[in-house]
Parts: C-alpha cells; sequence; structure tokens
C-alpha cells in the first residue's frame, strides 16, 4: 500500500478529470467506482486507487492512497507537477 500527497497548480476538478483519463477505462482500465469535483476511486480485482484533491492556501494538495498501483500513482503523481 502506498500513501502519497503532492501539490499542483491545476483545479481539484482538473485533477480528477485527469485521473479518470489515466486510470479509468480509457487508461489503465480500472473501474469508477465513486466520483466527485474534488475525488475518484478507482477498482479492479485486488487493485484500488483513491485520489482526492481540495484547494489549500498554496494552491491544490493531492492525496493518492493505493494498493498494487504503487508505480502507475507516482507516475499519475508526476504528471500533475
Amino acid at each position: 500500500m502506498l500513501r502519497l500527497n503532492t501539490r499542483t497548480k491545476s483545479k481539484p476538478e482538473e485533477v480528477v478529470k485527469k485521473a479518470l483519463g489515466f486510470f479509468g477505462p480509457d487508461g489503465l482500465g480500472l473501474e469508477v467506482t465513486e466520483q466527485s469535483d474534488t475525488c475518484a476511486y478507482f477498482q479492479r480485482e485486488g487493485v484500488y486507487v483513491s485520489i482526492t484533491a481540495c484547494i489549500d492556501d498554496k494552491g491544490t494538495s493531492v492525496d493518492m492512497v493505493t494498493r498494487e498501483f504503487e508505480y502507475q500513482v507516482k507516475e499519475f503523481a508526476g504528471k500533475l507537477r
């Protein structure tokens, strides 16, 4: 399991949109099981990824938690910077 936090200048809605494209059915093929303007939850047998984005005084903070997709979450975090 991996828990990772990063910051970006993108708005939370943009982070979620990027996450949907990266992790979702048209990206890495995970099923979207929950989605809002500030979070998305992806799942497949034995794998999950949770993305939560919120605005703070330094931009947008993005919290990511995964099981079995550690490399992919780190890759996605790099794309947000």
